[in-house]
């Protein structure tokens, strides 16, 4: 039998010629990225193709909709917006977005709508690293110009004054001393103007605002937390001149009487202000009159939240007396002011008569038990309060026992908060059996 006339490697070579040692480092030298693998689809070629150029030639909307799906997967999520804003509607890109650069994201705030977190957040984060006469506008028109329609809602959290001038003899950091920053100084830093933006924002329903600086440090200053005269004249105007604006918040401003006042006159005519949120300020009871005002000439305003002021017994009776012929109001909150016995006689004889107020929150004002008798003879013939509290005022075991009384005929109230107030413990069961009554009666009748 003759010798064959190729060796056994010979052989495998000449079956397989990639298994050539010789080829195989070649195609390596030449492609470093070269396998055996299946060569890609066309189509996948075509869609990697569209994703690595979409910033020059974004192509989107012409493919067929598996074919957009792989593309819209594929986007990076730093393209520049005004390519995205006008052409991407997929929710999943704006998700990838969010996630890529916040670490919480909850789109129950947002109407389930990630695309509108995305340009909410993004406009706000724009807003508040803003410095007056530092930073560019151009930054926030262009972006607002292509946010505009997807605005409904901005909660600004803090405001950075302009930079202060050293050469004008403004102090420096380290020149300021530890009694400036307990007593506060004359310095006016102005911020931004929000005349320049709400016009533009044609479906803009909320707007809360915070005039201070978050995680200053110890750069601490008080006038870091100035809402000026000249910011307060400029949201005036602003809030006015945005009739599609429904609801307003300015809480931890450090507003005082004049400044809300101005600001109060401009809404008095306001066609679509539903709340107003004064929590948290320095107003008195020259702003309580103001709001007074507001609610006989307001016929739309469902809630006021006045928490945490120095309104007293003045400012609170010119509440009352307008809630006497307001029809609108749902919601008061004058929680941690100082109303004492008087206002609070007032507010519960305003509350006899009104038919629309559903909340109300009297805690920590200073009341006593004159307020309790006064306030039973409201359970016993109000029926539209649902919710009152009234903790942290000293109403004694006397006056529990009149709340528990005028509470026996009451079937529409369901929550009544008398936490540290000095009641007895058999009256607080008593009007809590009462409550929890109330609650079930309503559960019963609503799954009927």
């Amino acid at each position: 039998m003759e010798p064959p006339l190729l060796d056994e490697n010979e052989q495998n070579l000449f079956a397989n010629p990639a298994a050539d040692p010789r080829k195989m480092r070649r195609i390596i030298a030449e492609d470093p990225e070269w396998s055996l693998a299946t060569v890609p689809r066309l189509i996948d070629i075509c869609v990697k193709h569209i994703v690595n150029n979409f910033a020059e030639n974004p192509l989107l909307d012409e493919l067929k909709p598996k074919h957009k799906e792989k593309v819209l997967e594929a986007l990076a999520t730093d393209l520049p917006l005004k390519i995205t804003a006008p052409l991407v509607s997929d929710e999943g890109y704006w998700k990838r977005c969010c996630k890529s650069r916040w670490s919480v994201c909850d789109t129950d705030q947002y109407g389930d709508s990630w695309k509108r977190m995305f340009f909410e957040r993004n406009m706000e984060d724009l807003i508040e690293n803003y410095v007056p006469e530092s930073t560019e506008l151009s930054d926030i028109t262009e972006t607002l110009e292509l946010s505009k329609d997807f605005i409904k809602r901005l909660r600004i959290r803090q405001l950075l004054p302009q930079i202060k001038d050293v050469s004008s003899g403004l102090p420096q950091e380290d020149e300021v001393s530890d009694q400036g920053s307990d007593t506060g100084t004359d310095d006016s830093l102005d911020h931004f103007d929000f005349g320049l933006i709400i016009n533009k924002l044609p479906n803009l329903a909320e707007l809360s605002i915070t005039y201070g600086v978050r995680n200053c440090g110890m750069n601490f200053e008080w006038s870091l937390f100035e809402f000026t005269q000249k910011d307060c004249s400029l949201l005036a105007k602003a809030v006015k001149s945005c009739t599609h604006l429904q609801i307003l918040r300015l809480q931890r401003c450090q507003i005082e009487d004049e400044k809300a006042r101005l600001i109060i006159s401009h809404l008095l005519d306001h066609p679509g202000l539903r709340v107003l949120d004064l929590s948290h300020n320095r107003i008195g009871d020259k702003t309580g009159r103001a709001v007074g005002k507001l609610l006989s000439v307001n016929k739309i305003l469902e809630e006021v939240n006045l928490c945490d002021n120095s309104i007293q017994a003045e400012g609170a009776s010119a509440i009352a007396f307008s809630l006497k012929k307001n029809s609108t109001l749902q919601t008061l909150n004058l929680k941690l002011n100082r109303i004492g016995d008087e206002g609070g006689r007032n507010i519960c004889q305003a509350l006899m008569k009104t038919t629309t107020l559903l909340h109300i929150d009297l805690s920590s004002n200073g009341l006593g038990e004159h307020v309790a008798a006064n306030l039973a003879e409201v359970l016993s013939h109000n029926q539209s309060l649902e919710h009152i509290i009234i903790s942290c005022n000293k109403l004694g075991v006397a006056g529990g026992r009149v709340l528990q009384e005028g509470l026996e005929n009451n079937r529409v109230l369901k929550t009544f908060d008398l936490r540290l107030t000095e009641i007895s413990q058999q009256s607080e069961h008593s009007i809590m059996n009462v409550i929890k009554s109330n609650k079930e009666k309503d559960n019963n009748s609503i799954s009927v």
